[in-house]
This record gives C-alpha cells, sequence and structure tokens, in this order.
C-alpha cells in the first residue's frame, strides 16, 4: 500500500511539472498550443519514445541497454547498404534490416543471460561496435533515394493526422503496459529485478527472461532505424547518434528505478511528455540544441539522484530513537543487587 501511494505521489508530481513546463511553453509561443505543434513535436522525437517503451521493460527487469541508438543506426545502414547495391527487393532489404536489429539484440542477450556478463559493459561494446559497422557499410555518402511508398509511409500520415510510427507507439505503449502489469512474464520481469536469486529459486527461467527482452530491445530500436530513415528519407552513418540519453532519461524521470524491481509505463509516459514539450519550448526560445542536451543530461542525473535522496530521507525520518533504561528495582538504585555466594553447609560438614 505505501509504494502504491508513493507511486501515485511520483505521478502527481510528474503530472504537475508537465503542467508547469506546458504553460511556460504557451507563453512563449502563440502557436504552441495548436494541434500541427503537437503532431510535429511527436513527429520529431518518435523513434525515441518508441524506442523508451522497450527499454521500460529493460530496466525494471534489472539491465540496461545502451546500444539502442548504434543499433537504429546500424539496421538504418543494412537497409541503405543493400538498397544501394540492389542485391536484393527493397521489401527484402527492409525485413533483413529489422532482423539485423533483432540479432544485435540477441547477441547482447546470449552474453548477458548465457555468460553472465554486465548488460551495462556488453551494450556499451555494442553501442560502439554497432555505430561502427554503420560507418563501414555507408561509409562517408548519404544513401537515399529510397522508393516512393517507404518515404510516404515515415513521412505522410497514414490514419487522420497520425503516421505510421506514432500508431506503434500508441499500440507498442497499450501492449507493453498490459504485459507488464497483467501478464505472468510481466510479474516475471518485476521479481527479476527485485533479485534475480530469489526470481531463480521461486523457479523463474531468469536467462530465458533476460534473453527476450535483450532481444526484443533490439528489434525495437531496429524498427526504429527503419522508420527514422523512411522519415528523412535518406540515411548517413551517425544516424541516431546521442538518442540514447533522451531515451534514458525519459525511462528513469518516469519513475523507474535504475537497480530494477520497480516502475511503471503510467510514469513514463508522462515523462514521455515532459521531455517532449521541454524539447519543443527550449526550441521555441532559440536556446541552442547543445545547451538542450546539456538540460536532459541535468534532468538525467536528478532522475537518479531524486529517489535515493528520498529514500534516505524516509528512513532517517523513521529511524527509530534510543532504546529507554529499564526502570530501577523497587527500593533499590537502579543497580543489580550482587549478594554473597550461598553455600551448602552439608558440603563443608562432609569436608570436615
Amino acid at each position: 500500500m505505501g509504494d502504491r501511494v508513493l507511486r501515485w505521489r511520483a505521478e502527481l508530481l510528474l503530472a504537475a511539472i508537465l503542467v508547469a513546463v506546458v504553460l511556460v511553453n504557451a507563453s512563449l509561443s502563440p502557436f504552441y498550443l495548436q494541434t500541427g505543434n503537437f503532431v510535429n513535436m511527436f513527429q520529431l522525437s518518435i523513434e525515441k519514445v518508441i524506442v523508451a517503451v522497450i527499454m521500460t521493460l529493460v530496466i525494471v527487469n534489472g539491465e540496461i541497454d545502451l546500444s539502442v541508438a548504434s543499433v537504429m543506426g546500424f539496421s538504418a545502414a543494412v537497409l541503405a547498404a543493400l538498397h544501394d547495391s540492389g542485391s536484393v527487393p527493397f521489401g527484402a532489404a527492409v525485413v533483413i534490416a529489422l532482423l539485423a536489429g533483432a540479432g544485435a539484440g540477441l547477441l547482447h542477450g546470449l552474453f548477458v543471460a548465457r555468460m553472465g556478463l554486465p548488460s551495462l559493459v556488453v551494450t556499451i561494446a555494442g553501442l560502439i561496435g554497432f555505430r561502427g559497422a554503420a560507418r563501414i557499410l555507408v561509409e562517408d555518402r548519404s544513401i537515399g533515394d529510397f522508393p516512393e511508398w517507404f518515404d510516404r509511409l515515415g513521412q505522410q500520415p497514414l490514419v487522420g493526422r497520425f503516421s505510421l510510427a506514432l500508431i506503434l507507439f500508441i499500440v507498442g505503449i497499450v501492449v507493453a503496459g498490459v504485459v507488464l502489469q497483467r501478464t505472468a512474464f510481466g510479474r516475471s520481469v518485476y521479481v527479476i529485478g527485485n533479485n534475480a536469486e530469489v526470481a531463480r529459486y521461486s523457479g523463474i527461467n531468469v536467462a530465458r527472461v533476460k534473453l527476450i527482452l535483450l532481444t526484443a530491445s533490439g528489434f525495437v530500436a531496429g524498427l526504429a532505424g527503419v522508420l527514422f530513415a523512411a522519415r528523412l528519407g535518406s540515411v548517413r552513418g551517425n544516424l541516431a547518434e546521442g538518442f540514447e540519453l533522451d531515451i534514458i532519461t525519459m525511462v528513469l524521470l518516469g519513475g523507474v528505478s535504475i537497480f530494477g524491481g520497480s516502475g511503471n509505463l503510467a510514469g513514463v509516459a508522462l515523462s514521455i511528455l515532459i521531455i517532449l514539450n521541454l524539447r519543443n519550448g527550449l526550441g521555441l526560445a532559440n536556446i541552442q540544441a547543445t545547451t538542450q542536451t546539456g538540460i536532459i543530461g541535468a534532468l538525467l542525473i536528478l532522475s537518479v539522484l531524486a529517489p535515493n535522496l528520498a529514500a534516505r530521507f524516509s528512513g532517517w525520518r523513521h529511524r527509530p530513537g534510543p532504546r529507554p533504561l529499564p526502570p530501577p528495582a523497587a527500593g533499590g538504585t537502579g543497580s543489580r543487587e550482587v549478594r554473597p555466594a550461598q553455600t551448602d553447609p552439608t558440603r563443608t560438614e562432609h569436608r570436615r
């Protein structure tokens, strides 16, 4: 019950921050509250928020994937290289690019789940390795000239004012929320995040859950990379570079513990809205992109520090005081009375 109250309080705080950001942005520009601005705000960062959904499950599980932006670039580079070579039909190139992302995640999962290596180290290696592979595939070129239907999927609305990527995000966050909160697999994710050893003794296949999540992370990152290529209409080796900062900030600011075992997608959804509106407001105020990145980085540090500081304050406040001394015995001074040792007279007579 206490954890639920704390979660509600955290989500109310996020909602209050979101309202404050919206009010400030509305005062900066008369165009901010227009529907087109909100749609564009999502469209400009839609690939990040798609990956933030699967990143939530990974971090709740007690792991982290720092390679997602590099896997996005790698999958897009695979698509561009295959299209440029003309060796396969473009539809097959899209499928291969998605499989390349899933394969990258599977590789990470094997190292983490089967070999027991820390996901932090494994995915940092993936961050470097897959970014290098993307640059090798496309070199210093910008490869584009994709089929018209592909560009249209990334740049034109599909249903009303909603693009394909925005629809996939809405479906993805709903499905992920149901899986995390309403299924046995979701409960296993939480239990493993709290204590992997306890989960293992409870009969949960810890390695299988970690393998599934990291493979899914690679697949979703690959999908986001393909969608990003469709939206931009071209691919370079540095595509999505630096996106991992915003993605991880969205998750941690949403109340997901960096140590795993706690958090939910409702808080992450509020955090996503805060980050998107904050970037939009900073853009309206003509603040440079490098300064925006610094502000997001400060938010990331704050989102990690705040739960720990709150836990320490709560522990200090509920720490028991010194135990009172027991009351003194009646008629005494409070010290225990020392009595002389009693001797057995029969033993004395026996010695005589």
